[in-house]
């Protein structure tokens, strides 16, 4: 297993974090997975044994059985694993219960405490954009957390690009604690964070965690052209992420997956993972399990390189249309463009 730092911290984290999601079987999470909590010790065991170090969970999964799982499964060796959770959506129903605010965040990161049965939390992150709360209330209550040694770092997830730059300026001016990371979702059919987000992850030396790193299971290899989804998988049902607006183009991805996967004698899964532990920027993919044998084949990718004709078959299948004002960018300034620039336009110059 390869040690990625995250981000500005000093922070070493696998190349494969545990995603939690499946864990529970309550809430709007519950079409992801059913895991129980004997079902979750084998998993935990397994990704343990194989290097990995850091596991992601969230208050809203399975209106926060996720983390209660987490806490039991954990006992006694809470030190041997770094734990980063969510707060932001929904956890009751009261207007207050929800959002950015400092009253609402530092009850919901207390809250995640209990439930994780731990008394601090390796990474905070904030799970979602809150338009309606300023920003400066929002990154005071992180570090406030921080300096109450109940967080060690802070990260958020699922920002816009200006979002996130916003919010490091004014910890910058303020002097309050930055994000270290952000978590965003980001595959081989859902390459929009190379535009924005991922430049800016270079520029402000941030980590990335990637979320649906298999697009919800659409490149695991259970999905080809012209057939059927497996039974009970999410895309088979109501499920609607990533959503889909061009199947064509989805299949097509698919198809140079499987062909270079069926050519190294490995996982269409295990190619789509390679693919992104490859990419500029990305620190670890968080990988959702419903069982072992799933898991067992995801953390392979981790010692899976490709090779420059596979990543460049993939590149070709995959690489989306340049919008505004990155065809311009590219047409008139690619003499002076800088690192986090080519993050993004260097394979269209």
């Amino acid at each position: 297993m390869e040690y990625r730092t995250l981000g500005r911290s000093g922070l070493k984290v696998s190349t494969i974090t545990l995603g939690t999601m499946t864990f529970g079987d309550q809430g709007p999470s519950a079409p992801v997975g059913n895991t129980s909590v004997d079902d979750a010790r084998r998993v935990i065991d397994q990704a343990l044994d194989a290097g990995v170090n850091l596991i992601d969970t969230a208050d809203a999964y399975a209106q926060g059985r996720s983390e209660e799982i987490i806490g039991e499964v954990l006992e006694g060796r809470r030190d041997d694993v770094l734990l980063a959770t969510k707060g932001r959506f929904p956890v009751g129903k009261g207007p207050n219960q929800q959002g950015l605010s400092r009253y609402h965040l530092i009850r919901a990161c207390e809250a995640s405490l209990r439930r994780l049965r731990t008394d601090h939390i390796d990474l905070y992150q904030v799970h979602e954009w809150d338009g309606q709360t300023p920003l400066e209330e929002t990154l005071d209550a992180l570090d406030t957390l921080v300096h109450q040694g109940k967080v060690r770092y802070v990260g958020c997830s699922n920002f816009a690009g200006w979002q996130l730059m916003k919010a490091m300026g004014i910890a910058g001016q303020r002097g309050l604690e930055p994000f270290v990371s952000q978590q965003i979702y980001y595959s081989l059919i859902g390459r929009d964070a190379e535009s924005e987000l991922i430049p800016a992850t270079v520029d402000q030396n941030l980590g990335v965690l990637v979320w649906s790193p298999l697009a919800g299971g659409l490149l695991s290899g259970k999905y080809r052209r012209n057939q059927e989804g497996p039974a009970g998988a999410r895309h088979s049902g109501n499920w609607s992420e990533p959503p889909i607006s061009d199947w064509d183009r989805v299949y097509d991805v698919i198809d140079a997956v499987v062909e270079v996967a069926e050519a190294r004698g490995v996982s269409p899964a295990q190619v789509a993972l390679a693919w992104l532990l490859a990419r500029p920027g990305v620190t670890t993919l968080v990988i959702g399990a419903r069982n072992t044998t799933q898991l067992a084949d995801n953390l392979q990718a981790a010692d899976l390189s490709l090779s420059a004709d596979e990543l460049a078959a993939l590149e070709k299948a995959s690489r989306p249309e340049l919008r505004y004002p990155y065809w311009h960018q590219r047409n008139t300034a690619s003499a002076r463009l800088g690192a986090a620039d080519l993050t993004f336009l260097g394979p269209y110059l």
